[in-house]
């Protein structure tokens, strides 16, 4: 199958979620998504990722957790319910403090669906079991070795007491011709050197984005990116240590880009190098945003 055209199950659920979680704040949208990418560091170099070019850094430091309780007490002011999402480009497993940094947040924002994306490499039933003790609603296992991989991983699912809705087995070791199971993109232009190639578009593609109407994406360093996608930070739109999660969020450098990616304009970093589908969630949150921009 075309790598243009695989169509991973996974996407279906999280549209449903994160249009179920649009709010609005006098007015303006919160993100249904909150991204943490708590470390610079994966025990996994995919062909399909950023960390198999030879030249990708791998950091060895992990969120600190004050940083953690200052994002959760700030969502609490708005009684955030959309997503908190441990994922970004890296294995959230690696982290010791991962358990205290999901009761930190099930603490201050009850109403939200606190998920994490994970390898699977360093599970086992009584860590599965730490996890949802201290508050994870949903783990998303990305498997990439084999079937029989899926199967176990499922099973100690199961076998750790867990609802068929509170995990996600991610078909990841699919061969090439199948896009290993992934809608694949290149990653705001940061394939070009891994070890399965894209290149970057020579010119800008003129196809509207909607990643930043509805997610907000913090890194370990408290820097906030414009995107998920954007592996080599080509656009930090702000810092929690020093700026508030709202000053960030209604923030010019957001408010520009979500303007110019809705009317399709790319022309600038780094979505000038990104061929990512962007419109395949969050039209709701685009139109809410339109009509911020009409009132302002």
């Amino acid at each position: 199958m075309n790598a243009d055209f695989f169509w991973d199950p996974a996407i279906d659920r999280k549209s449903d979620i994160v249009n179920e979680a649009l709010h609005l704040v006098d007015g303006w949208p919160l993100p249904s998504v909150v991204e943490i990418s708590e470390s610079g560091t994966c025990n996994r170099k995919c062909v399909f990722c950023p960390r198999s070019d030879p030249q990708y850094p791998d950091i060895k430091e992990f969120i600190a957790p004050e940083l953690v309780k200052k994002l959760a007490s700030e969502l609490a002011e708005f009684s955030y319910s959309g997503i908190v999402l441990f994922s970004g480009f890296v294995e959230p497993m690696l982290d010791k403090n991962i358990y205290s940094h999901i009761k930190t947040l099930y603490e201050h924002i009850p109403l939200a669906r606190l998920e994490m994306v994970t390898n699977g490499d360093v599970l086992n039933i009584d860590r599965l079991k730490r996890l949802f003790e201290s508050g994870l609603s949903t783990i998303l296992i990305s498997v990439y070795d084999s079937r029989e991989d899926a199967d176990r991983f499922e099973e100690m699912c199961l076998e750790a007491g867990l609802r068929k809705d509170q995990f996600v087995i991610r078909h990841r070791y699919l061969p090439e011709s199948e896009s290993f199971g992934i809608t694949i993109n290149n990653r705001a232009g940061m394939m070009t050197e891994a070890a399965y190639s894209i290149p970057a578009p020579t010119k800008a593609l003129k196809l509207p984005c909607h990643y930043p109407h509805y997610t907000f994406f913090m890194d370990y360093l408290g820097d906030v990116l414009l995107c998920p996608h954007d592996w080599g930070k080509r656009k930090i739109v702000g810092n929690m240590k020093n700026q508030s999660f709202r000053d960030i969020w209604l923030g010019d450098a957001f408010l520009v880009a979500r303007k110019m990616l809705a009317s399709g304009n790319r022309e600038f970093k780094p979505c000038n190098a990104c061929d990512v589908k962007g419109t395949l969630m969050g039209s709701s949150h685009v139109q809410a945003w339109s009509k911020v921009e009409k009132r302002s």
